[in-house]
């Protein structure tokens, strides 16, 4: 965890942010998963069918599980990496964005999906460790799995 000091309002407090990293094997080209990750269909369908609005360029917003995520593309590595500003309804308007930093590496007969997750407000990181686990690499195997 690191402390980041703030001032709202003329008052200072203090606040813990934590970090995380999750990846998960996909049967799969990463081209595959990078495309998808950012259509809105292909995204909706690897993650259980949830509404998904996403955007190609940097600088273009987007919002997942029917609302619950939105964001901001930063930086777009086609079929590498992507970096986006991020956050859930579960932030409070005080919460800076998160920033998660998708790595897509291919490998043999396999792309590796690793997902760094930064700037988390405290106590919230197991959590979305979890959220990432179940609501995303879970419904990606199957998927790509096919």
């Amino acid at each position: 965890m690191k402390l980041v000091q703030a001032s709202l309002r003329d008052k200072i407090y203090s606040t813990y942010v934590e970090k995380l990293k999750v990846s998960v094997k996909l049967h799969c080209a990463a081209k595959e998963v990078f495309t998808g990750w950012l259509n809105d269909k292909t995204h909706a369908e690897f993650t259980g069918g949830s509404k998904a609005k996403t955007s190609p360029n940097e600088g273009g917003s987007f919002t997942a599980w029917d609302g619950y995520i939105s964001g901001t593309n930063v930086e777009i590595f086609p079929y590498k990496k992507i970096i986006q500003k991020w956050r859930t309804t579960d932030f409070t308007p005080e919460d800076e964005d998160s920033v998660i930093e998708l790595f897509f590496t291919f490998k043999d007969d396999h792309t590796l999906v690793t997902i760094t997750h930064t700037n988390i407000p405290d106590g919230q990181a197991e959590g979305y460790k979890k959220g990432w686990k179940d609501h995303y690499f879970a419904y990606m195997k199957k998927y790509f799995d096919k």
